[in-house]
């Protein structure tokens, strides 16, 4: 049982953390630089394609876990903080009515 509701906890960060980061996205005031990264984020999350393959070992698989958090970083320092506080606002909102 205690396995079920960590898992239901961690579904739940990632829902809020979606949510937050389609905001950000969607928001006017976020640079188009951040807007981008945030794109090339998403991008090499789903395409096919990596940087580094993935039968290299090891590495192959460990590009995703640096890459797509470093884009996700730099897309976040080149927000203002206003932009990120309003955003951060409005994903218990959105979780609310969902």
């Amino acid at each position: 049982m205690r396995l079920r509701a960590q898992l239901a906890t961690l579904a739940g960060r990632f829902k809020a953390e979606v949510l937050f980061y389609r905001a950000l996205h969607a928001h006017p005031q976020t640079p188009w630089l951040a807007k981008s990264l945030l794109w090339l984020a998403l991008g090499y999350l789903v395409l096919p394609f990596d940087l580094i393959p993935d039968f290299i070992p090891v590495i192959g698989q460990l590009d995703e876990l640096v890459i797509i958090p470093l884009l996700l970083y730099l897309a976040l320092k080149l927000t203002p903080v206003s932009v990120r506080q309003a955003c951060r606002e409005l994903v218990p909102a959105e979780q609310d009515q969902k």
